[in-house]
């Protein structure tokens, strides 16, 4: 296998290409140094390929594990929160508002005021926030751009991707 890079080999591919043309060479020998070149290029891709695909794959593993992770946070997080209401209302039925201990100290402790809506269609305007969010509709843009009309700002565009199957 080669030491060049896919970059080089491809710089390579091209810089023979356009000296092989200029060359009085017989076709048979420009298809074969060619031929050469493109060989060393798709096996260089191949590999390349297959570290994106490794790179990937630990990617989604990466993912799987966070998910998992986020998952078992939440469960202790909600677990947490079980065992402090359970501590409260216990401490609340004894009628205890404060416990000393050599590693933290209990108290039950009043929370800030907050406001309870009972009927949220019975405000009046005034204390409803409207959030309006504007956003371009590109299926509706890219359907009347297809249909030939003409979208101010907007273009149809087309990328190009590498497919690894």
């Amino acid at each position: 296998m080669s030491s060049l890079t896919l970059y080089q080999l491809a710089d390579q591919y091209e810089e023979a290409l356009s000296t092989l043309l200029d060359a009085d060479l017989p076709p048979e020998a420009i298809a074969d140094t060619l031929e050469g070149l493109q060989g060393a290029i798709e096996e260089k891709a191949k590999n390349v390929a297959a570290f994106v695909r490794n790179i990937e794959a630990s990617a989604e593993a990466i993912r799987a594990a966070e998910k998992q992770m986020a998952e078992r946070r939440q469960m202790l997080e909600r677990k947490a929160q079980r065992i402090r209401e359970y501590l409260l209302t216990n401490m609340q039925r004894a009628g205890i508002s404060k416990i000393d201990s050599p590693w933290f100290v209990l108290a039950v402790r009043d929370n800030p005021e907050a406001v309870a809506i009972d009927d949220e269609a019975a405000l009046p305007a005034e204390y409803v926030r409207v959030k309006e969010v504007r956003s371009p509709d590109k299926a509706a843009i890219k359907d009347a751009l297809k249909a030939g009309q003409d979208v101010p700002g907007c273009r149809l565009v087309r990328g190009q991707r590498i497919e690894i199957k």
